[in-house]
């Protein structure tokens, strides 16, 4: 409930908010449906303004207005069951993932296609289409469809009888990008409009070696663990560096160029994989012995902190705004909040052995 104005009201789902906004909570839920339709009514700001006329009222004024539970809940029940919680907004907890109702069709239907699930998405079609290991490759590579493909065989699902190319180029221009193909899109729009709708905190990571011909995957960073990392260099990255090696030998134009640049981002990715600076990941609050020994994340340490690696590698296929300044206060010895350290595989690793020890 807003404090200020006309103290306008809404169903609390969980967001965070300001201190211009007080929370009512029912002692009893079951008088929630009465207390809901009192306050979104004309009568509840005329009798919290006949207490305080003042323009930003306190939360105890609130809930010092009269209250007639008989009666309002009377009007509960005329005026039906209380909304559900609802949003077609992917960056809020309570969406569903369901492409055709959102805000950004084609940025769920990537999130879809490499397995990411928000909390109250239903099990439904869709699923069976999921990639089962979170990595969708651009180009065919170990016999894996291409990554457009799949996302329009997923979109066709998803649309059913409404799906047509007029409706595809549709989505495209309202994803920023008229005139591109879905391929064109996944590989050069895609992933800085995924950082900007998800406030420089991306969950899925376009790697690449840089070139629009070259090797590049989609990879749901929820699943990407040492096993995976490994999967994707030494499998996916191994089979297209093969692949470019024959072609190579074949002469095939553009061949040589793909595999020295599909060799360079093996080697960057090897060093993300053994984790010496500077691409280990350095977590501020976490004692030496508990620091990250090479590519081992911990998902609850945030996006900020696992992904520099990646970035400070260059092997994502944008920038994007992120940085590891200190953060404000200090620690508990008074020493700033730094975020932006290095420390080697030697030191962590004899942490933890003093750590055993003792």
């Amino acid at each position: 409930m807003s404090q200020i104005g006309s103290l306008a009201v809404t169903l609390y789902t969980g967001e965070r908010f300001d201190s211009n906004v007080a929370v009512i909570v029912p002692d009893d839920e079951i008088e929630l449906a009465a207390i809901w339709s009192y306050c979104r009514s004309r009568d509840f700001p005329a009798a919290v303004r006949a207490i305080d006329s003042k323009r930003n009222v306190t939360n105890s004024t609130l809930v010092k207005v009269p209250f007639d539970l008989e009666y309002w809940q009377k009007v509960a029940e005329e005026g039906g069951p209380l909304p559900e919680p609802y949003s077609n907004d992917p960056t809020q907890w309570l969406f569903r993932g369901d492409p055709t109702d959102s805000t950004e069709p084609l940025q769920v239907a990537v999130a879809r296609l490499i397995g990411y699930r928000w909390p109250d998405q239903e099990p439904e079609v869709l699923d069976e289409l999921a990639d089962a290991d979170g990595i969708a490759c651009l180009p065919v590579v170990a016999g894996e469809q291409p990554a457009a493909e799949r996302l329009r065989v997923l979109l066709e699902r998803a649309y059913s009888e409404r799906w047509s190319q007029d409706l595809l180029n549709h989505l495209l221009a309202k994803a920023g990008a008229p005139g591109q193909s879905l391929e064109e899109w996944l590989r050069d729009s895609f992933f800085a409009a995924h950082c900007r709708l998800f406030h420089n905190r991306p969950f899925i990571w376009h790697i690449g070696d840089g070139r629009k011909d070259g090797f590049s995957a989609l990879v749901n960073y929820h699943l990407l663990d040492n096993r995976l990392l490994s999967r994707l260099i030494h499998t996916l990255l191994g089979s297209w560096i093969q692949l470019q090696r024959e072609q190579a030998r074949a002469e095939v134009p553009g061949a040589e160029a793909r595999l020295l640049a599909a060799e360079e981002l093996k080697r960057k990715l090897e060093l993300i994989l053994e984790g010496e600076p500077p691409y280990d990941i350095y977590v501020r609050w976490k004692p030496l012995e508990e620091q990250p020994i090479g590519w081992n994340p911990d998902l609850n340490d945030g996006i900020r902190l696992n992904i520099r690696p990646l970035v400070t590698a260059g092997v994502l296929r944008s920038r994007f705004t992120i940085n590891w300044n200190k953060d404000r206060g200090k620690n508990p010895d008074s020493s700033e909040r730094l975020n932006d350290l290095h420390i080697t595989r030697a030191e962590k690793e004899a942490a933890r052995a003093r750590g055993k020890r003792a």
